[in-house]
């Protein structure tokens, strides 16, 4: 289990902090509620830090014109999560919290991470992709599940039962990405696995009475179950902590994150995704694992700010 006391960082070492939050991305309103809990618990503990709503066309004039040491970036989706904020920051000589330009740039792209994992003989689903204006047809069993390569949140996800149903799944998609990944549904459990310096945190299992774990299911319902810890066998859970373990290594993940994983009805894990900057709202998944693990918000926020680097 991760030692917090290692994992930390004193205000005068941190300097004074930026928290890049908002942006114009469909996670927008996630993203405000996510950098206004970080702001919050940093200033609790004594941190100098400020809130900058991120406007990407004018991000290097906003940037120029403040005084700050590092930043702890809380910008979900495109631009703040896909390794272009990073590569700027990195332009700058700023430091700042969770993985580098590459790891992030993969995890994004849920198509080119499959790559990767099924190069190493990692687990995942079987998929398609599908392009904006090129003419296909499906080649994968259904169900299946139709997810924008490039988006997270579950924005633009639907589950498709039939052929009749592709099109209208494929135009909702595509209102959010000119790429859709179509992946074979796995019937069975759902659970997600934080990743913190290098460890991971107690599995949560994810049940929701919707028909999968959309938007609604993570940021408005109240019906959602979460598990933590989650409800496995001693071997299946230390299976389960491994291939998240690899996954994230895989895409040359650091600092902290997400991995979420299937169980088919035969007990098979199946990767589908990493998240590099996770919610931290109040019904987010990392900071549940982290308090089953002995962690408070506040520690958690501070032991993110610790994995900052340039």
């Amino acid at each position: 289990m991760i030692d917090v006391a290692k994992a930390v960082i004193t205000p005068e070492e941190a300097g004074r902090i930026v928290v890049l939050y908002g942006g114009h991305t469909a996670e927008r309103e996630i993203s405000l509620l996510t950098g206004q809990a970080i702001y919050n618990a940093l200033v609790q503990q004594g941190f100098d830090a400020f809130l900058l709503d991120v406007d990407e066309k004018n991000l290097r004039q906003q940037l120029s014109q403040q005084t700050f040491d590092r930043a702890f970036v809380a910008l979900h989706g495109r631009f703040g999560e896909d390794g272009t904020i990073q590569g700027l920051l990195e332009m700058f000589n700023i430091p700042y919290t969770g993985s580098g330009v590459l790891a992030s740039a993969l995890a994004m792209d849920k198509f080119r991470s499959k790559l990767v994992w099924q190069g190493l003989g990692l687990p995942t689903p079987p998929y398609q992709l599908f392009r904006k204006g090129e003419s296909q047809s499906l080649t994968i069993d259904l169900p299946c599940i139709l997810k924008p390569v490039h988006e997270g949140s579950s924005v633009g996800m639907t589950k498709v039962k039939s052929c009749e149903e592709l099109q209208s799944a494929l135009k909702k998609a595509y209102q959010f990405d000119e790429q859709v990944l179509a992946e074979t549904w796995v019937t069975g459990r759902e659970f997600t696995v934080t990743i913190l310096h290098g460890e991971a945190l107690p599995a949560i299992e994810l049940k929701t009475p919707r028909e999968f774990y959309d938007y609604e299911a993570k940021y408005t319902t109240n019906d959602t179950q979460y598990i933590c810890p989650c409800e496995l066998e001693n071997e299946q859970r230390k299976q389960l902590t491994k291939l998240a373990l690899e996954a994230f290594s895989a895409l040359d993940c650091e600092g902290w994150g997400r991995v979420d994983i299937m169980q088919d009805e035969s007990n098979n894990f199946w990767l589908l995704e990493v998240n590099t900057i996770p919610g931290m709202t109040t019904h987010s998944l990392v900071p549940k694992a982290a308090k089953v693990a002995g962690i408070d918000f506040n520690q958690l926020v501070m032991s993110i700010l610790a994995t900052s680097k340039s």
